[in-house]
């Protein structure tokens, strides 16, 4: 599924302050080479249903062996492992007495280097052994089992296999050190790497089972046709904490959704949340959502957080068309595509805008092939867009008691009337700030 920089800055998929992000809220590695791999998911979302099935099929594996999952292989243990091969430490000679006697008294900082590498190296060995045999049981998935046949290939090597089967609480001895450390660092170093890489894999796909585990997250079903679909109950936004629940329904007949309400009232949340969770879904792993159906997405663009750019002299309301000339130009003739506009066109005045959103969304609702939802306060134009069929029409609603605002955070059908600017303006008491001036 295709994305590009603006919406994955939109969704909040990665952020400058990443603790505010989707991707640190379900990173869950235990290694740089993990997160490394999380990185590479998040950043190419499946394009077939095949390899989603797949990652699905894995992550359900994984997520089943999650309580028995090792823990004996750290960051600390794989950096080691690497910094091992990029140290600058003299040649280490054979494995006879003498030669690591020699070794040890005139290289000793290196002897010292090499005996505590080798110890970290059995670590690595013992715990991706442990993990093959979890998880290589008879209905292990097929891309799953190729890496962890590989994996196995790589440490039953003699050497390695005697390595991995010490006594961990046994001290190296010198004539051990210089065996083990020649042959890693002169025989090894390419199959070290490999393991590290197969091993920051899995430690990715943990991640993803462990933010389904924590965050309650459920499988999609994805239904291969070639009209769009999206089907969801409590669907939510896992940024926010204690999210109101959505359930929301999207197809070739209602693939337009006019979306109205007052501020704060959940309107940038709830399409930031449908996003999101076509996104994971693309992923292969779970959603924030009680169950979920949809077909998949060629892509997701967004037009959410427009900004202005001072050096190039373009204007808020200049980037706006910019960003609505390159989704059409993106979406006119290519397959599937989910569109998400929060408050098209509020860079210019309210006449001007009701009349420019009101010709693109009668432009849009003529693709069929793709899912649309559009925020707006433009309130009016929803009656003139009624004709058109495949346009649904929902509002978040607004209650006002003694000048006090209460959200439901509810989807309720037609069209908003509310206007509580001013009323916001006297509650922040910006009102009473003006009078005593």
């Amino acid at each position: 599924m295709e994305l590009d920089n603006i919406t994955y800055n939109d969704l909040s998929l990665f952020q400058h302050e990443e603790e505010y992000s989707v991707f640190h809220k379900l990173n869950f590695t235990r290694t740089v080479d993990g997160k490394e791999w999380l990185l590479k998911f998040f950043k190419h979302p499946f394009n077939d249903l095949k390899n989603i099935r797949e990652t699905q099929h894995i992550i359900r594996s994984v997520l089943s062996k999650l309580k028995d999952w090792p823990t004996g292989i750290t960051n600390g243990t794989v950096m080691v492992m690497a910094r091992f091969y990029d140290s600058n430490i003299d040649s280490i000679p054979g494995s006879n007495m003498m030669d690591a006697a020699t070794y040890k008294l005139f290289h000793g900082p290196d002897f010292s280097l090499v005996r505590f590498s080798v110890t970290h190296f059995a670590d690595f060995f013992r715990g991706l052994k442990q993990l093959i045999a979890l998880l290589n049981t008879d209905d292990v998935p097929p891309t799953l089992k190729q890496y962890l046949d590989r994996a196995g290939e790589l440490i039953n090597k003699p050497i390695i296999h005697q390595l991995a089967a010490r006594d961990p609480l046994a001290k190296l001895s010198w004539k051990e050190t210089v065996y083990y450390g020649g042959y890693l660092h002169q025989k090894y170093k390419n199959f070290s790497f490999e393991l590290i890489n197969i091993y920051g894999r899995l430690d990715a796909w943990f991640s993803m089972a462990t933010a389904m585990q924590v965050h309650h997250l459920n499988f999609p079903e994805f239904i291969d046709q070639p009209q769009p679909l999206i089907e969801a109950k409590e669907l939510f936004h896992i940024l926010v904490p204690g999210a109101v629940p959505y359930d929301v329904s999207f197809s070739k007949d209602t693939n337009f959704l006019f979306l109205t309400g007052a501020n704060m009232a959940g309107k940038s949340t709830f399409i930031k949340a449908v996003g999101t969770t076509v996104f994971l879904a693309h992923l292969g792993m779970g959603v924030p959502a009680a169950s979920m159906k949809l077909t998949m997405f060629d892509g997701l663009l967004s037009n959410i957080n427009v900004v202005d750019n001072i050096v190039k002299g373009e204007s808020y309301f200049f980037n706006e068309v910019q960003r609505i000339r390159k989704t059409i130009l993106k979406i006119k003739d290519k397959g599937k595509w989910l569109v998400l506009i929060d408050e098209l066109f509020k860079g210019t005045n309210v006449q001007d805008a009701m009349k420019c959103s009101s010709t693109v969304v009668k432009g849009l609702i003529k693709i069929k092939s793709s899912i649309f939802i559009l925020s707006t306060h433009l309130y009016e134009i929803g009656e003139e867009l009624k004709q058109y069929p495949n346009i649904s029409m929902k509002y978040f609603e607004t209650e006002v008691l003694e000048d006090q605002l209460y959200f439901s955070y509810q989807l309720k059908e037609g069209v908003s009337n509310d206007r509580l600017g001013y009323l916001i303006l006297k509650r922040e008491k910006v009102v009473e700030l003006l009078e005593s001036l």
